[in-house]
């Protein structure tokens, strides 16, 4: 916690700033980081801040002709996909963690629900912050890091830019598109960025399932042989305005649209070798999900003085999701023993408001307050049609479930320049979050949390150029999904212990973190950089996935479940060769290594690793300038798997994954270039296992994965 006379401190820079906004008869404003350094030339984010903070800049971006900014980020330090395949995406993880635990922003705020990393191309994206710790002016909601995404905002005058690109692989294609229109006038700038791409996908796999009784012995051998084929279309826009006003003052508005639709078709036929078949041994499944989601924000920026600003933004977010399941259960004859048709219709709403005070003293201090406030609700439907048998009458299951979440928060950050090599950030971020549930089969349920978030951070320049050390303590949360407080349950077709229905849990409370980060970094003159960084979290109020039998079903909830700690390594480097040979070829390498650990207090070890934390992912890669015209490179990607413990009766089981991407790119005029990227070359397939087991026995699911290598091309040029 913070000591009396640092809180002191901060009290009365805030007690400055609200005379300040009541002098100016202003409102305050939002979350935007101070910024006051050197010249743009000489200022680097990851060397000169105060806070730990990498950028993924656009030559980073457009490099490999990724699809998805999550194949982007697989590439950082510290940043693992789990799930997914090259081209699909997955989840992102830091420090080996996803699932709520890093927390994904949207130009400083975050993300609306149903977002997701896998709808965004890095052409609609100007640049991705990457911190560490967390910073008072940000949600707290960050226990492994923040991913902030800032869409386009440099406008160029004249501005067209278009990209043509295809991907390709023995089993999936894709075709996109990107045009990028900018201009500006004396008062008005503007930029409209839109992606529309399609693909299409056919693909087999196998499932087995083993069952051992309570003495060990074998009791079931079955397997299904799947198919899986089907396709998705998709635009997305992201259109922004900027004004300067007669008195100086500057407004902006920037928007992000998209709008899919995906449908695929499954199929699966089992066989058994021991044991009984399931109750539904050949089965089809026909998926059909269409999603539109909006998000607009307008920003206010007025200056106070030459070193003194406010700035103020309002957002509005809305999302809607029509997704259709059919279902159908067949005998060993073909004849059809289920049809299932089930609706579910899910709406998002949500309102942001968010002020800021910031100033900057000739003293080296940079101070700055405000506020953070969001309102955001779902409303979800479910209509079931289910027939049992061939004849009958259908049975019907038709129900109501909303979810609201209130967040407020205030704060006030202070980054001071003590001498020239060294500065201290200090941040305190109160938090009050208020949910509320309910739905037509039960009563409203309340949840409130305030959190307590003091952040500091010290930078110390060890030789006051090349070597130094940071230092940063942080109080941090993991916020509930407001899709996980909704108890709606989604029914697996072959119920068993390792294919559950999914069900919410209304009565889920926030988990709480404390933290601690260490990192010595090197900065060479020639651009070399290198970095070695420790952290430990101790986490409260762990939620974890629970499978119970209920009413004759199995069905796994989310619930909150004692304590966890977590603490890993990491090391990155990037080496230039002419930083070590004056006259050695125009080569960059680069490598990063992090390793994590972690355990739970109430699932028994070994194994207890905390919401399938990736132990160890790795990258290594080189980008080497031919000529002029012509560059490449290659990038190897490393993440370890193994078997990890849910909770006393579950547990997982994923294989290693290896992958290797090369890239080339020919620069054929001033204005047009071709990129062309061969991504998955070892195209290694890869096995998941899902464990249940109890006095009674054990059951175990593995399935098989078959990837294949991708081949991109994509044409850029200036109209």
């Amino acid at each position: 916690m913070l000591n009396t006379r640092s809180t002191s401190f901060a009290a009365a820079h805030l007690a400055v700033a609200l005379l300040s906004l009541d002098a100016a008869g202003a409102e305050p404003v939002p979350q935007a980081r101070v910024e006051v350094r050197g010249s743009a030339g000489q200022y680097d984010a990851r060397r000169d801040d105060t806070s730990t903070r990498i950028v993924v800049t656009q030559e980073e971006l457009k490099k490999y002709g990724d699809s998805t900014v999550a194949d982007v980020l697989r590439r950082q330090p510290g940043i693992s996909v789990s799930g997914g395949g090259p081209g699909r995406g997955g989840e992102i993880r830091m420090r080996g963690l996803g699932s709520g635990y890093t927390q994904i922003l949207l130009n400083g705020e975050p993300a609306p629900n149903g977002f997701s990393l896998d709808s965004l191309a890095p052409a609609l994206v100007e640049r991705i912050d990457i911190l560490r710790v967390a910073t008072a002016d940000m949600s707290a909601q960050s226990i492994a890091g923040t991913i902030d995404i800032i869409l386009k905002r440099k406008v160029r005058q004249g501005q067209r830019d278009l990209k043509l690109q295809a991907e390709h692989s023995n089993v999936f294609f894709s075709p996109s598109a990107s045009l990028q229109i900018a201009d500006k006038g004396k008062a008005m700038s503007y930029s409209v960025v839109a992606d529309v791409r399609k693909g299409s996908f056919e693909q087999d796999y196998d499932q087995v399932e083993q069952g051992w009784d309570s003495a060990g012995r074998p009791v079931l051998l079955r397997k299904v042989a799947r198919k899986n084929d089907g396709g998705f279309r998709a635009l997305s826009l992201t259109p922004r305005v900027n004004w300067t006003l007669d008195n100086g003052d500057t407004l902006s508005s920037q928007s992000f649209v998209r709008v899919q639709r995906s449908d695929s078709r499954t199929e699966g036929h089992w066989n058994a070798t021991l044991g009984d078949l399931p109750d539904y041994p050949n089965d089809r499944t026909w998926p059909d999900d269409r999603r539109s989601q909006l998000r607009s924000d307008l920003n206010w920026m007025h200056k106070l003085g030459q070193d003194e600003k406010l700035e103020a933004k309002a957002g509005l977010n809305a999302s809607r999701v029509r997704n259709r399941q059919h279902e159908a259960g067949y005998d060993t004859a073909g004849e059809r023993t289920l049809d299932r048709d089930v609706h579910n219709d899910t709406d998002g709403r949500g309102a942001t408001l968010t002020g800021k005070y910031s100033k900057s003293y000739a003293s080296g201090h940079q101070f700055s307050a405000g506020w953070d406030a969001a309102r955001q609700s779902t409303d979800a439907a479910r209509a079931s049609r289910e027939l049992q048998g061939l004849a009958g009458t259908p049975v019907r299951d038709d129900r109501q479930y909303d979810a609201t979440l209130h967040r407020l928060a205030l704060y006030a950050q202070d980054e001071y320049a003590i001498t020239p090599r060294l500065s201290t950030y200090l941040g305190l971020r109160w938090e009050t979050l208020r949910t509320r549930s309910a739905g037509s089969d039960f009563s409203a349920i309340h949840n409130t949390a305030n959190l307590l978030s003091p952040i500091l951070h010290g930078l110390w320049k060890l030789d006051g150029k090349q070597d130094q050390l940071r230092v940063a303590l942080s109080r941090t949360y993991r916020g509930v999904d407001l899709e996980r407080l909704i108890p709606r349950v989604t029914r697996s077709l072959n119920n068993t212990e390792v294919t559950p229905d999914t069900a919410g849990n209304p009565a889920l409370k926030p988990e709480q973190a404390f933290g601690v980060d260490a990192a010595l970094e090197h900065f060479g003159g020639h651009g070399e950089q290198a970095s070695l960084s420790v952290y430990a979290r101790r986490i409260s109020d762990t939620i974890h996935d629970d499978t119970r039998l209920v009413a004759g079903r199995w069905e796994t909830t989310p619930v909150n479940d004692g304590s966890a700690r977590t603490r890993g390594i990491e090391f990155d480097a990037r080496l230039p060769l002419r930083a070590l040979v004056a006259r050695a070829a125009n080569v960059d390498l680069h490598m990063n290594v992090t390793r994590n650990w972690s355990s739970v207090s109430n699932v028994p070890g070994p194994d207890n690793r905390l919401a399938g934390q990736t132990p160890l992912t790795a990258n290594a890669g080189v980008d080497y300038q031919f000529g002029a015209a012509v560059s490449g490179g290659a990038n190897f990607t490393f993440r370890s798997g193994g078997p990890q413990r849910i909770s006393r009766t579950t547990g997982t089981y994923s294989t290693v994954k290896r992958e290797l991407d090369l890239y080339a790119l020919w620069k054929l005029t001033p204005k047009t270039q071709l990129r062309v990227t061969a991504v998955n070359l070892l195209a290694e397939p890869a096995t998941e296992e899902t464990r249940y087991g109890d006095a009674s026995g054990s059951l175990r699911k593995t399935s098989v994965y078959p990837f294949s290598a991708i081949l991109r091309v994509g044409l850029e040029t200036q109209l």
